[in-house]
């Protein structure tokens, strides 16, 4: 299927759809038309989320640097942005910020962080050669070699929209270039000597995820980094024939996978599982549970209905996850047993919340819509904590307001 502007009768049948009361029955890759729930359920103007939008991003970008700001360039041309309470630099941040700005189209800041990336995360040799080392101390040195797959994959979704947005440059700025290598090296580790015991980011034969490309934790997955929405693209756009088959098979078993992890009553997921779905109980961690990363499992599904439309289920999901959330009434925890037992953390976390709008996409009007009015009455986390809510946050505001939205390649003539 060919990506396009939407025509007028797409347009049409979605509005009737939304009109109803209905979700639409195709998605915005196929349309071109990205629902904006801040004006079909709040009856805000364009302009007020317009203003909404901005005014994150300033905060995030050039906010106070004690309190608000995510983002802070250095004088050799690089920015990082750190996660504050850590007191590091996580590819997941990284990468996060590279899409904001593709998205709100802001190419200097982009291209500073992909500076950052590229010079102090990525291994330029060895077993991991192509890869990124997670996390680094604020002035770049590498706090551990492994990389953590989630990264490389908004890495990769970001570079290709870039290229497709702004057009390709020489070196790093081949932003076409950067994805497709980088999506190869994810796909193709296994063919590479001297690669030690690092393998693909993607199972060859699970044909999913994996929590890391090394050891143990090669063999299950973490499903918060499973992103069909995104495997879609690349199973069109990879140059590889091969890959794009690969791929195709990937964005539908990601699909499965999250209907075998939602837990039947309550709709969570949990931070590991292993590739059948179960949790995964690893070194003792709790993340058999429903904890931070598994946040994003409440957006996953539904920014993958909001632009394929490929599968049913992801709105009954979706129903089900917030229908869970709203039981809580006006206290939401945010730790759980995937039973829905709380577990600790604290409550109404700025970063949930986000992702629960998204979910609203995927989602009838009267489970999603109080959902909705309470991203648009956060505000932006700021303070000791502000790095993954803030973020989330961020994340979450461009893809309930349809702004987080596909940039394709040119047309063929």
């Amino acid at each position: 299927m060919r990506i396009t502007s939407f025509l007028a009768a797409g347009l049409l049948a979605a509005c009737c759809a939304r009109a109803q009361g209905d979700l639409p029955e195709r998605g915005a890759a196929e349309t071109g038309l990205y629902r904006n729930l801040f004006s079909e359920y709040l009856g805000k103007s364009d302009a007020e989320v317009d203003s909404k939008l901005q005014s994150a991003w300033t905060q995030l970008f050039r906010g106070d640097p004690n309190s608000q700001a995510l983002y802070y360039p250095l004088a050799d041309g690089t920015a990082y942005v750190p996660d504050v309470a850590n007191r590091d630099v996580r590819t997941e941040g990284l990468s996060y910020a590279m899409m904001i700005c593709v998205q709100m189209d802001h190419r200097d800041e982009f291209d500073r962080v992909w500076r950052f990336a590229d010079r102090h995360m990525r291994h330029p040799d060895g077993s991991l050669a192509g890869y990124f080392a997670w996390h680094t101390t604020f002035d770049g040195k590498r706090l551990n070699e492994g990389p953590a797959p989630d990264g490389e994959e908004w890495f990769t979704m970001a570079l290709f929209f870039a290229s497709h947005r702004w057009g390709d440059g020489e070196g790093l700025q081949n932003y076409g270039a950067q994805a497709q290598a980088l999506l190869h090296e994810m796909l193709h580790k296994h063919d590479e000597p001297g690669r030690g015991d690092a393998g693909d980011m993607i199972d060859r034969s699970a044909a999913q995820v994996v929590f890391v490309p090394q050891g143990e934790g090669a063999t299950f997955t973490d499903p918060s980094y499973h992103l069909p929405a995104f495997y879609e693209l690349w199973a069109r756009w990879a140059a590889d024939a091969g890959d794009r088959e690969f791929l195709s098979r990937v964005a539908a078993e990601s699909r499965r996978l999250f209907k075998r992890a939602a837990h039947p009553a309550t709709g969570l997921m949990p931070d590991y599982s292993n590739f059948d779905g179960t949790p995964r109980v690893w070194r003792s961690t709790g993340h058999e549970d429903f904890r931070y990363d598994a946040w994003r499992t409440l957006a996953n599904p539904a920014l993958d209905y909001s632009w394929w439309a490929a599968d049913p289920w992801e709105v009954q999901q979706g129903n089900r996850v917030l229908g869970f959330l709203a039981s809580h009434s006006a206290h939401i925890p945010d730790l759980y047993r995937l039973d829905g037992t709380p577990i600790g953390g604290k409550a109404d976390d700025a970063g949930l919340a986000a992702m629960a709008a998204v979910a609203a996409l995927a989602a009838d009007r009267e489970v999603g819509q109080p959902f909705v009015r309470r991203l648009w009455d956060l505000k932006m986390p700021e303070g000791h904590s502000r790095y993954y809510s803030g973020l989330l946050t961020m994340l979450g505001l461009l893809e309930v307001s349809g702004r987080f939205r596909i940039y394709a390649p040119p047309p063929s003539p």
